[in-house]
């Protein structure tokens, strides 16, 4: 695609916009476009492409330009990660800019910025990773997530949409550790597909997926996703469920919920309530104490497992924002677990790399005498999927592949 004046500028102001890190990058990009209606789908291509460039970078490009700005960035991104040839941007910059850019020493970088992650996601990686780890996850998490479906066993099989899907020319494979999943090499428009629109494909990453296997909830059985959000896993449970039994989805954001509305309705699935909860002590909560066989607990996180996908939250989170996290996350994980009968399986997740809110939280609940641990290795060999973690699911894109995950399996001893 070529280059004009007019582009460089539209990334430079699209990338002003998110470099404050006050709101979600792509719900500031959204918000361009709808102010830029005329941009034709290359060119959007392009800045979102250029914006998310930087983001991934951002640490590594600001040492790398003599001042930081969203033009100078830009540019660096061009020259660094897409190679671009002096020779074409020397229209579009000064050649000192270009040779600064270029000649720039990055042999001995910081770790932070090798890995381009904040100094205190370092801090905190480091009291369980060496630095070689933590730079090849940096490293792993710089590049871009594929595309990952999940197949919607209530209408279509896996081997049936894979030949499909290559017969149709596509680039695709089975998922190594999901039974439901299709990993996509490229990042077609999958929302126009046929097998999208009438509910035989979700858009789930296969990490998540894992998740509702560690439910392993069965045909009618009562059944909780406790933070359900725009209801992916939940939709992978009640399909686990054969449309049977009850499936509460629970969430206190009526925006999440609202989300869940059309792909419930293309999921063919009739065993799923959704509902709003006021908080984790909502009444609702406390009528179903003691009635559930297994709970879903995919508590808010700081999403750091996710930063393929949402660069931006490397910079949007904080120790004091982890430290309220830990809290809610401790308070949501103990509400849910009254839900359970005793005997019943409680499973807490994130999209965190941070143990303070994985098995920190997990430990306290455990510490208070009502759970016993059900190793995570086991139940994944009983479902015959080859992936050992140890006792707690810990998913990484620089060893799986898949987005960073983390779960843990409790089953309930006492009330």
């Amino acid at each position: 695609m070529e280059l004009t004046p007019q582009l460089l500028q539209l990334a430079t102001q699209a990338l002003d916009l998110v470099l404050d890190f006050k709101r979600p990058a792509d719900a500031e990009l959204s918000a361009f476009f709808r102010d830029h209606k005329k941009l034709g789908p290359h060119d959007r291509a392009f800045v979102a492409e250029a914006v998310f460039g930087v983001l991934r970078r951002y640490r590594y490009l600001s040492v790398v330009v003599p001042a930081a700005n969203p033009r100078t960035l830009v540019i660096a991104w061009m020259i660094k990660a897409r190679g671009m040839s002096g020779a074409v941007l020397e229209q579009f910059a000064k050649p000192e800019l270009i040779d600064h850019i270029r000649n720039a020493k990055t042999d001995d970088l910081v770790l932070g910025i090798a890995a381009d992650l904040p100094d205190w996601v370092i801090e905190k990686l480091q009291l369980s990773m060496s630095d070689t780890d933590i730079l090849a996850l940096g490293r792993a998490l710089q590049l871009q997530a594929p595309l990952d479906v999940r197949v919607n066993t209530i209408k279509a099989n896996r081997e049936a949409v894979l030949a499909q899907l290559l017969a149709e020319g596509m680039a695709v494979e089975a998922t190594p550790y999901s039974p439901w999943g299709i990993r996509f090499k490229e990042h077609p428009a999958i929302n126009r597909h046929p097998l999208f629109v009438n509910g035989s494909l979700e858009v789930q990453d296969e990490g998540s997926q894992l998740l509702a296997l560690l439910v392993g909830a069965r045909r009618g059985e009562m059944v909780c996703d406790f933070c359900a959000g725009a209801g992916g896993k939940t939709l992978a449970i009640g399909a686990m469920m054969a449309s049977s039994g009850r499936l509460y989805a629970f969430d206190v954001a009526e925006k999440r919920l609202v989300k869940m509305k059309p792909r419930l309705a293309r999921s063919g699935l009739s065993n799923v309530m959704p509902q709003l909860l006021s908080s984790e002590n909502d009444t609702r909560v406390k009528r179903l104490a003691g009635k559930l066989d297994r709970v879903l607990v995919d508590a808010p996180c700081s999403g750091l497992g996710t930063v393929r996908r949402n660069p931006d939250l490397k910079f949007r989170q904080s120790p004091e924002s982890v430290a309220e996290l830990t809290q809610k996350q401790t308070a949501i994980l103990r509400s849910a677990a009254k839900l359970l009968k005793p005997g019943g399986r409680l499973v807490y997740a994130t999209c965190s790399l941070l143990t303070e809110e994985n098995e920190a939280v997990v430990e306290t609940l455990l510490a208070e005498g009502k759970f016993t641990l059900l190793p995570v290795n086991e139940v994944l060999a009983q479902s015959k999927i080859n992936l050992d973690t140890g006792p707690m699911l810990k998913m990484s894109p620089l060893i799986h592949g898949t987005d960073g995950f983390f779960a843990a399996v409790l089953v309930k001893t006492a009330d």
